[in-house]
């Protein structure tokens, strides 16, 4: 908990007494709502509100979703973090990002973006092998030349190339764990429904914050650690543009 944090009341009668979240006057205690972060794992994020079958995702308020979701408690400040598209992969991505980051950014002055890094990389294309399989074994003949063209086809294929993101899990729970030993927050919202942020979600806790975790997607190593799994569906977020 955060040291020397006082809430001020004119005098009246009675002595105050400071603790670190408030202090009590007349024999009753003071104290000011829990401070609250909201992490958002923008990928798994995406995922999610696809999932949920949310349509209009670009056009979400980001203020009204954080102080949802912390509900009585005191918002400091939204956190977003998302892989960087490079422009010279994908000019319309590119373009489309940073419109959506600058929005983001305009919202409120709470609200902070932070780019991790897309890397391309190549994996085995389930399909083609599957194709080749079946051309192998099938039990009549087909024209050679078609054949043969099939088989080219599903070898050109063979692997697919896809961007994979990089440094964002481990900038959230960086952050999570630095910002939390600093006691900048009493509460954590994390936005992702991913299990790889479990030790991070016990290690913050054994700090003595609290650490909430909402997504639309089904968290359920996450749940097991977390101070509670918000579900999300898709009328929670008719409110929230």
């Amino acid at each position: 908990m955060p040291q020397g944090v006082l809430i001020f009341i004119p005098p009246g009668s009675g002595s105050k007494r400071a603790t670190r979240r408030g202090f009590s006057f007349g024999g009753v205690r003071v104290t000011k709502p829990e401070r609250s972060i909201v992490f958002i794992d923008g990928n798994n994020w995406f995922h999610g509100l696809v999932a949920a079958g949310v349509t209009q995702r670009s056009q979400l308020n980001y203020a009204k979703i954080s102080t949802k979701i912390i509900g009585a408690r005191e918002w400091i400040a939204t956190r977003y973090y998302i892989g960087q598209v490079r422009q010279e992969e994908n000019h319309q991505l590119y373009a489309d990002q940073r419109r959506f980051l600058a929005m983001l950014s305009a919202t409120d002055k709470r609200i902070t973006t932070y780019l991790g890094r897309l890397e391309p990389r190549f994996i085995e294309n389930d399909l083609a092998k599957e194709i080749k399989r079946y051309l192998a074994e099938l039990p009549m003949k087909i024209d050679k030349d078609v054949y043969k063209q099939l088989v080219t086809l599903a070898d050109h294929h063979r692997t697919t190339r896809i961007m994979a993101e990089k440094a964002v899990d481990v900038m959230i729970a960086v952050d999570m764990v630095k910002m939390a030993e600093h006691s900048d927050y009493d509460t954590a919202y994390l936005l992702s429904a991913d299990g790889d942020y479990t030790p991070v979600a016990e290690y913050v806790a054994s700090l003595g914050k609290k650490v909430f975790a909402a997504s639309p997607l089904h968290g359920a190593e996450l749940a097991k650690v977390v101070y509670k799994f918000i579900p999300l569906d898709e009328l929670w977020f008719k409110d929230c543009y």
